[in-house]
């Protein structure tokens, strides 16, 4: 039988080096993110292991997961021994991740600080490539209602629409509001546009009993507060 071509799956490695029984033996802690990976791709190609094979698309971004996280399908298709199917799962487990970090959703929640909101929320604008804005709804008691994305735009800005913001917040019966977007630039000073939308946002809502209690900019080094920096 010739197995010149075979591809190599963690069932043809010694059992010492597979990183499922590391896994079952000595927990999660003890395997690097490149075997973390290999678990779920499951094999490499005829002349690499599943580790050496996330390792390289690993190296290729210098091991951010942030940057890998924006790695495209496509881009992922590109790597022998990654098809499509094997690059939709190492897409899906970061979504996984997301949703992990936001079980907390289902509980009642309520905002005192601009960093609760930014931990709140940060998630999901994990690795994005594009701004969006999105509005957070309060009741009286600052309680979460929902939060709501508003617009997805390009990678410099995003088109707002304020009449579709407070339609939202009627229909939720909200009192006040958060406005947070992105910058996917990682710069976290509020460019000219951004203040003037939110100067927009504060006048249409103080004709309509609605609070405009902060503007959070997010990137991935951090967050910038318009309440905290005394700009509301």
């Amino acid at each position: 039988m010739n197995t010149k071509n075979k591809t190599l799956t963690i069932k043809d490695w010694d059992s010492l080096d597979r990183p499922r029984e590391k896994l079952k033996a000595h927990g999660g802690v003890a395997l690097s993110v490149a075997e973390l990976f290999a678990i779920l791709i499951g094999s490499g190609t005829s002349n690499e292991n599943a580790v050496g094979l996330m390792q390289k698309v690993l190296s290729s971004v210098n091991h951010d997961l942030i940057k890998f996280h924006q790695l495209p399908i496509e881009h992922l298709k590109k790597f022998r021994g990654i098809g499509e199917a094997k690059a939709i799962k190492l897409k899906a487990v970061f979504e996984l991740i997301k949703r992990g970090q936001q079980l907390s959703d289902k509980k009642e929640i309520i905002f005192h600080s601009s960093k609760s909101v930014y931990d709140y929320i940060a998630p999901d604008f994990f690795g994005l490539p594009h701004e969006e804005f999105w509005v957070v709804y309060l009741n009286q008691s600052n309680k979460l209602l929902e939060k709501y994305r508003l617009s997805k735009g390009g990678i410099t800005q995003t088109i707002v629409d304020i009449r579709l913001a407070f339609k939202r917040a009627f229909e939720l019966g909200a009192t006040a509001l958060i406005l947070v977007h992105n910058h996917p630039s990682g710069q976290l000073r509020p460019s000219t546009s951004d203040q003037q939308i939110t100067r927009k946002f504060k006048t249409a809502a103080s004709h309509v009993d609605l609070k405009v209690l902060d503007h959070i900019i997010v990137s991935d080094k951090g967050y910038y507060s318009f309440a905290d920096e005394q700009l509301l």
